[in-house]
């Protein structure tokens, strides 16, 4: 039997565990070295990075600035913008990478799948055709081709727009 050795796994089951999962990744996006945070960019009102455990890759999270896990409690404004930032993140992925097609979702509260409860997010996941084999069924394992920092590499300049000054 073949080994399939992916031990950065390992952070996510321990932060999983944990009951101090430490500061908010979204609220800290903007502070610190952009790539080691993995932050694509941000706007005055919000930030969008990659998912450090991604389903696919490409796969991007958009967030408000403002610590929230309340969608309706968002000024309007904000939403606004935030819903023209998520359009532009799609549409930039879509003209780096041209996937076939994208999963584009909100979980709202931890029974819901939200990873990160208390800070809202959209999930923005360019998909291929054939991008999900037999190995998250029979081994619970996703097979990502590329490295997570040649992704932010390549996506990078495809974020130019949301050069906004920031932290």
């Amino acid at each position: 039997m073949e080994v399939l050795w992916a031990p950065w796994r390992m952070t996510y089951n321990d932060r999983k565990a944990a009951t101090d999962q430490g500061p908010c990744i979204f609220c800290a996006a903007t502070r610190g070295d952009p790539r080691e945070r993995l932050l694509l960019g941000a706007t005055s009102t919000s930030v969008v990075m990659l998912n450090r455990y991604p389903y696919t890759n490409g796969h991007l999270m958009v967030a408000p600035r403002r610590h929230t896990a309340s969608l309706v409690d968002l000024p309007a404004a904000e939403y606004v913008e935030l819903g023209e930032t998520l359009r532009r993140a799609q549409a930039a992925i879509a003209g780096a990478w041209r996937p076939e097609g994208f999963n584009i979702g909100l979980n709202l509260g931890a029974c819901a799948g939200a990873g990160i409860a208390d800070h809202l997010h959209w999930h923005v996941v360019p998909r291929w055709t054939g991008d999900v084999n037999f190995m998250p069924m029979l081994a619970e394992v996703h097979v990502m081709p590329q490295h997570l920092l040649d992704t932010y590499d390549r996506l990078r300049p495809a974020f130019g727009w949301l050069d906004a000054p920031h932290d």
